[in-house]
Order: structure tokens, then sequence, then C-alpha cells
């Protein structure tokens, strides 16, 4: 391809509202344009890129003998709401109407499709013999983004791979679900990414196992838990927290005390107000689990995990309880809730830290008012402690003697053992063996692929642009003629040109007439990984110039056979990356 018969706006300023690398780069690149927030346009060298990222999916895919459809971007209203969903994806769902004929009909654009490919399986499939299946597909999704920012990490519109897998046997999901986790190790490694498999939670999708692939980066919007000796890995929904010395300090327990706290309702208000540290507050939050209420006590500086009491009490829905339950509960507005003297008695689970609390600071289930000098056991009885909050950094690890390291990521895949929460919702069902009918026992595996593109930059990019890997690189060598106005410069540069292509490389030929450094900034910007530089001056000593975008320096190689030479330095590179990982 000539640079003059493409579209490559390159930019030198970072562009306004442009916050990670990875944003700056793509749109500096002339990657992407931004046709309003959270949608956009992939310009020539960023759709080659996503392109190859397709490709590598779709091969890792076809190799772990998963097969390809095509499911529509429009789902019925009713699957969501057959599925419940419609309620758990809440302003999310991108919901309208149109009218045909004489009636509306309701649709709304998929931000996933277990629901379109479980109606399909219900269709389809009946008996065991058609199973194990898993289908994939590459296609557009859609999500009502209330704050997209970070370029394509966070937008309406994204283009994600999404499989399923239909099993007749719990056993039988396993093997597809080991099946997906290895072929996406396979998958990132191939794309050059430094990816880290985390446990994770299922979260609204449903399901009762699953694992993240993240990638670490300092501008993640996600945050991973990682022990670097023993290996555990879990976000931070997911991260247990290990043992910890729970025996309270020898202090004498003070008589317990009421303080008047006036607009003070929040731990930072309250320890300002009363001078002292939140590891001493016990932080009571109210929360309706199923429908009943229940209270959970964390030390003041630490949050809780909702996961986790959601799988300690059993409950199907957790959420905080709104202004007025709380006042039934606690007697008291929010703010000042405690465990001692609630108004209604209602379970109260707590965190492991609470045991070693002595004369703890708490709400006075009364307006305006705290409690000193709070003791569990003395004042207040607890119905079970365990771990109920975030891990955070220097914690316990759960497996091993270590300490957790929290860390920034970027998910790029996802993959989760489903169970039957669709298939009893959309009735797949199946005759088994034994002619008995069962509900189909699934799996889902997802892959952002513009976040595969983003996440590679963010991570692999210096001051002067974008290092590709030359598996999505757009292109795998920039030619850049010095002076293409020399007839001997251009002549050597054409037949270079030809040859490289006729050997099926990708090349990029800088034709423009422009100044060298103009060029080379270009060609460092835009990240291509061999450039091939051809002078005046080489060329009299019969030499070009060649340099790798991680390397320092550049070598010089032979005019005659260079064409045979490149190609093999592109070929071998194309195998497994290993020059950029090494660089």
């Amino acid at each position: 391809m000539l640079w003059s018969r493409s579209l490559i706006p390159t930019m030198k300023e970072t562009p306004e509202g442009a916050e990670i690398p990875s944003h700056v780069l793509m749109l500096r690149a002339g990657l992407i344009n931004q046709v309003m927030a959270g949608a956009y346009t992939y310009l020539p060298l960023g759709l080659r890129a996503l392109r190859k990222a397709e490709q590598i999916v779709r091969r890792g895919m076809d190799a772990a003998a998963a097969v390809e459809l095509l499911m529509p971007a429009l789902t019925p209203i009713g699957l969501f709401e057959q599925t419940g969903r419609i309620h758990s994806f809440g302003d999310v769902l991108i919901k309208f109407e149109v009218k045909r004929q004489n009636r509306k009909v309701q649709m709304a654009l998929g931000p996933t499709h277990e629901e379109t490919i479980t109606d399909l399986v219900a269709r389809q499939i009946s008996s065991y013999r058609q199973m194990p299946i898993t289908m994939y597909q590459i296609q557009t999704k859609f999500r009502n983004e209330e704050r997209p920012r970070f370029g394509v990490l966070r937008t309406s519109e994204f283009i994600m791979k999404d499989a399923y897998s239909f099993d007749a046997t719990v056993e039988g999901l396993n093997e597809s679900y080991k099946a997906m986790y290895h072929a996406y190790c396979g998958i990132f490694e191939r794309c050059g990414l430094d990816y880290l498999a985390v446990e994770a939670e299922s979260g609204p999708i449903g399901g009762d196992a699953s694992h993240e692939f993240m990638v670490l980066a300092d501008n993640g919007e996600d945050t991973v838990l990682h022990c670097a000796d023993c290996g555990y890995a879990a976000n931070q929904e997911k991260a247990e927290i290990g043992c910890r010395d729970l025996v309270p300090p020898d202090f004498a327990k003070e008589p317990i005390t009421k303080v008047p706290t006036p607009g003070a309702t929040t731990i930072e208000q309250v320890t300002k107000f009363l001078k002292v540290s939140a590891q001493r507050m016990i932080k009571t939050l109210i929360y309706v689990a199923d429908g009943k209420p229940l209270a959970v006590l964390l030390r003041g500086d630490h949050e809780a995990n909702e996961g986790k009491v959601r799988r300690l009490t059993g409950a199907a829905r957790i959420e905080l309880a709104d202004p007025k339950v709380i006042e039934e509960v606690t007697g008291a507005p929010v703010g000042f809730a405690g465990p001692v003297g609630l108004k209604q008695t209602i379970p109260i689970f707590a965190d492991r830290e609470i045991e070693k609390i002595v004369n703890g600071i708490t709400g006075a289930n009364e307006a305006e008012t705290h409690l000193k000098g709070v003791n569990p056991g003395r004042d207040f009885q607890v119905t079970a402690f365990a771990d109920l909050r975030n891990a955070v950094d220097g914690d316990p690890c759960p497996r091993c003697s270590s300490k957790l390291a929290m860390r920034h990521a970027i998910e790029i895949g996802h993959v989760f053992k489903l169970g039957t929460k669709y298939s009893d919702s959309l009735n797949a069902r199946f005759l088994d063996q034994t002619e008995h009918l069962n509900s189909i026992i699934m799996g889902c595996y997802g892959i952002g692929i513009n976040r595969i593109i983003a996440a590679l930059i963010e991570t692999c990019h210096d001051a002067n642009g974008i290092i590709w890997p030359m598996s999505l690189a757009p292109y795998e060598v920039v030619l850049s003629p010095v002076k293409v106005t020399d007839p001997a410069t251009k002549e050597a540069t054409d037949r270079l040109y030809g040859e490289l292509t006729a050997a099926g490389i990708e090349v990029l030929l800088d034709d423009r007439d422009v100044r060298a450094g103009v060029k080379f900034k270009d060609a460092d910007l835009i990240g291509i990984p061999l450039r091939i530089v051809i002078s005046e001056r080489g060329l009299k000593d019969g030499k070009l110039e060649m340099k790798w975008r991680w390397g320092k320096e550049a070598e010089l190689i032979d005019l005659a056979g260079a064409s045979a030479s490149i190609a093999i330095n592109v070929v071998d590179e194309r195998k497994d990356n290993a020059r950029f990982r090494a660089r």
C-alpha cells in the first residue's frame, strides 16, 4: 500500500479529551476517528489491526473445534424478559420500539447473545447425541455506556467474540470450559499480550465459575490481586484473603458512651470530628438480601464485597437498603447505623477484622450520635464472622504465606460456567440416554476484540509512538525512501516494494515527498515493526538501513538480495513474536 493512497491522518499533538496512552496514540497514529462519545470510526490502519486480531481469535476458536455462526444485533425484548435480564441490565440495555404495519414491536440491541443462542439451541438441539457443541460469533455489541471514556476501552458500540458451549453433563461442561480456557491462552500469546488469568465473579450474566483474562496496566479500570510467589490471581470482586492475626490487642475494655456527632454521617467526617483513625470504626451497612434486611460490619477503612456477602448468605439477590428500610431497621437516618440496639432483630454478619477491634466506634442508631467503647461479644452478638471485604494491597495470600499485590488491569476476555440458568428460562432441553428430559448445560466465553488492540497499545508504546508485534501490526514493513524524487532511489524502492509484496510481505511504502525526519517520526508513531530506509548514500554503497521498531540501533544490509533477507526476518518474527517479546 502506498502511503499517499491511504488515509493516515497522523497528529503531532495530544488530542483534546484523550486521557490515556492507548486513546492518545490511536488518535495520533490515525487508527480511529471519534464520531461521538463512545463511537469511533476505524480508519485503514486501525481496521487492519482489528481484522488481524479477529483472525487470530477465529483461528484459535476453530482450532478448539468451535463452529462459527452470526446472530443478529437485534433481539426481541421478550427474550430478555424470559431470562429476567431486562431488569439486571437496567439502562445499559438499549431498548426501542419500531412500528410495523399497525403494531409496535419492542426490541433491543444485544449487549451479549446468551438469549439468542439459547433460543436457537432450544429449537435445534433435542438429544444428547447432538452434544457437545460450541458455537461462536464475532459481532458488534451495544450498551448504553453512561460514561464513555478511554477511547475504545469503554464505548457504546464494540466488537466482541462470544462463544457458547452446550453439554449434556457437568463433566462435559468442564471439558468445554477447559478447551476454551486453553484456547484463550493461545490467542493472547499469539497477540503478543502479557496477560494474567484471574478468578472472577460471574456477575449479572449468571453462572457459578469464571475466569477473567487481564492485561496489567496502570490505567486499567479493573483491579486484580496477584501473588507473585504461588501464582494466585483474582479480581477484587473475587479475591480471597488469607489467614490473619485476629487476636484482639490487650487493652482494657471501656464502657460504652454516647457522643454527639452533629452532621457527621460518613467515616471520614466521624473520624475527623472525633480525631480517631478509621481502623477504630465499625462500619454498619444494611443490606436487603432476597427481600430481607441484614447488617454487615466492616472496619472503617475497608469496603464491603457484595459477592462474598451474597455467597455467605446464599442470597440470589443482594443490594444496599434504601433510606426507608434503614430507618425501619435502625430507628435512625442514614449514617448512624450500628450493631448495638438495633430497632429490629436481624442477622449480623461481620468481617473477620471486626474480631480484633477493642473499644470501637460505631453509629448509635440515633440521629447525630455515635457510640464509643464498643466491643464485639460484650456489646453485640454476631451471627457469623467471615471474609466479607475487598482484598487490598499487602493482604495475606489465601494459598501461601506471601502477600498479595494489587494492580490495575484491562479485561480482554472472560470465561463462565453458566450451568442451566438460560436453558431453564428458555426451555432448552434434551433427551438423555434413558429418554429423560434435562436442561442443557451451558458455558459462555467472550473476548473484546477492540480491547485487544487498546490493551496492546496501552502496554506497548514509548515516547515516539506505538510498538506493534508482527501479529497485530497493520503492516509488517514500512519502506522509507529518503528522497522520492531521486530516480535511483525511486527505482530501488519500487523494485523492493514489488519483490516484498510478491513474497507475501505486508508493505507500506511512504511515497510522500516530505522530509526524512517527518517520515521517520510517522513510522515510529504508527509503530510498524520493521523500517527499511532507502537513501542515496546507502545505494551508492549498495546498502539499505533496517531497523526494528523496538530496537535502539539500525543495521545495514546488502541491497543485493535485500528482499529475501527482509522476508526471512519477517517470516521468522511472524512465528512467535520472539524479537518483540525480547525487546
